[in-house]
């Protein structure tokens, strides 16, 4: 039974693609069919402007197909990213979560399996916080949270057992091999568990 991933992700300058690029290849590694998929960016195109790099970063990932319920319905297993946004996820990934309503109501999310990663530009800038905060969401889904724990030696050097995380520095830092490393781990542990629950 080929297991079915969705790593869905909201990047503003790309640190968080690039993790979610890495995730997609580990869950890719064990044979699972993935769907890659971004967040809608709904900031004001003022506030885009004003970044560079937000700027180009929007234009160079918009031909990758926006996230919908519809790719929750279809996956055994998601992994979901985001930046952090004072200790919390973006509002972009929260009005998301947000509309899945109709999906927990009929009890469509019970047993997912889920995971969760994030980056942040300081080093105490809510990496942990953030991962817990949207792992809220799954807790009211009834789905099955997998973090990547201390599963992997990989875990021991990143020291993030919640979930994959990275200091960009303000966005002037691109995730490190430590960080893609770990990445792969956590698409690749997470595809496994689900198929290990299919079994």
């Amino acid at each position: 039974m080929s297991i079915k991933v969705a790593v869905i992700y909201y990047s503003a300058t790309g640190t968080t693609y690039d993790i979610a690029r890495a995730i997609e290849e580990g869950a890719k590694s064990t044979g699972a069919e993935v769907r890659f998929r971004r967040i809608a960016e709904n900031a004001p195109q003022q506030a885009i402007e004003s970044n560079e790099k937000w700027k180009e970063h929007l234009e160079a990932t918009k031909d990758i197909p926006e996230a919908s319920n519809d790719d929750l319905l279809w996956a055994d297993a998601i992994l979901f990213g985001t930046p952090t946004r004072y200790g919390l996820p973006t509002a972009q990934i929260k009005a998301f979560l947000d509309s899945t309503g109709p999906l927990w109501f009929e009890g469509k999310l019970v047993d997912k399996i889920v995971s969760s990663f994030t980056s942040a530009s300081t080093a105490h800038g809510g990496h942990e916080s953030t991962l817990l905060a949207l792992n809220n969401t799954f807790y009211h889904w009834s789905s099955i949270i997998v973090s990547p724990g201390y599963a992997d030696e990989i875990q021991f050097e990143t020291g993030n057992p919640y979930g994959v995380s990275f200091r960009s520095n303000n966005g002037q830092l691109d995730p490190d091999d430590k960080t893609l490393r770990a990445a792969k781990f956590q698409g690749k542990r997470v595809a496994e568990v689900a198929a290990k629950f299919a079994g």
